[in-house]
């Protein structure tokens, strides 16, 4: 059981990734999102994840530098963004990130979405840049099983992560056996609904354990093997959010959790996002 902030995942190539991280999508370049990895770091965070299309590398790349916690307990995320799907554009993208990020490696790198039909091409770049050592771990974001069947079929390296819309609205609980059969680390994106947590349930359970809805979401998550990675900007609320290591929810709340599911997503249908 995952009872410590200092747990980690192991991924099916054996580096270790932290259950919960930052995410910083929707934050400014500039001080609101090097404030608020510094607060992530000060609570005891030690993943942060964000992508090229959210323009704010260079400031998450700041904020590592000044954060006071060695690069190397560091686990680092970004993405590639759709236009820069291809072979010789994702390399390209990849070196942009990096230089804006000020880092040698990237712990993670993913395929921010499936696009169109390129997203083969794109993965023979990230297991180049596997091979080449400038990524610990690759992965995709956004992929469905028929998605990951097909990149599969004729990959060199299996996807090590994919992280997606989860929550108790949209169970995924599909792409979640494919994924546990493959050893495919699944994590959440988007875990709080984007702050739709007035449900009935979520306020029963939350005055049941003495937390808040959010903490009973993303205790649901670590319980079901998922890493996830809230965001937050707000200090107070980045170490609510980590409060989640000190107890443990019933298999019958983990089902009434379950239950809620409705397939309902609050981002886009990956089959219809280009």
């Amino acid at each position: 059981m995952i009872h410590s902030m200092s747990n980690n995942a192991v991924l099916a190539n054996g580096v270790k990734m932290p259950w919960l991280g930052l995410g910083v999508w929707k934050m400014s370049e500039g001080g609101e999102v090097e404030q608020a990895v510094k607060a992530a770091v000060r609570a005891g965070y030690r993943s942060i994840d964000t992508a090229a299309v959210y323009g704010n590398e260079a400031g998450v790349g700041k904020a590592i530098k000044e954060c006071g916690v060695p690069r190397e307990q560091l686990f680092i995320t970004t993405k590639v963004w759709n236009k820069d799907q291809g072979y010789d554009s994702t390399l390209k993208a990849f070196e942009e990130s990096r230089n804006k990020l000020g880092l040698e490696y990237v712990d993670l790198y993913l395929i921010h979405w499936p696009g169109t039909s390129k997203f083969k091409e794109t993965w023979k770049a990230l297991e180049k840049l596997y091979k080449d050592g400038l990524v610990r771990a690759i992965g995709v974001s956004n992929f469905k099983v028929h998605h990951l069947e097909e990149l599969m079929a004729d990959c060199e390296v299996v996807p090590m992560v994919n992280q997606v819309e989860f929550h108790p609205l949209l169970t995924q609980q599909e792409l979640r056996h494919f994924c546990k059969e493959h050893r495919i680390q699944l994590e959440a994106w988007s875990p709080l609904m984007q702050g739709h947590l007035d449900l009935p349930v979520l306020t029963e359970l939350a005055g049941k354990y003495g937390k808040t809805p959010a903490q009973i979401v993303l205790r649901w998550d670590l319980q079901h093997g998922v890493v996830t990675i809230p965001k937050s900007t707000k200090e107070e609320r980045i170490r609510e959010n980590a409060d989640i290591f000190d107890f443990e929810l019933s298999l019958e709340d983990m089902a009434a959790l379950d239950g809620l599911n409705k397939d309902h997503r609050f981002g886009p249908d990956p089959d219809q996002f280009f």
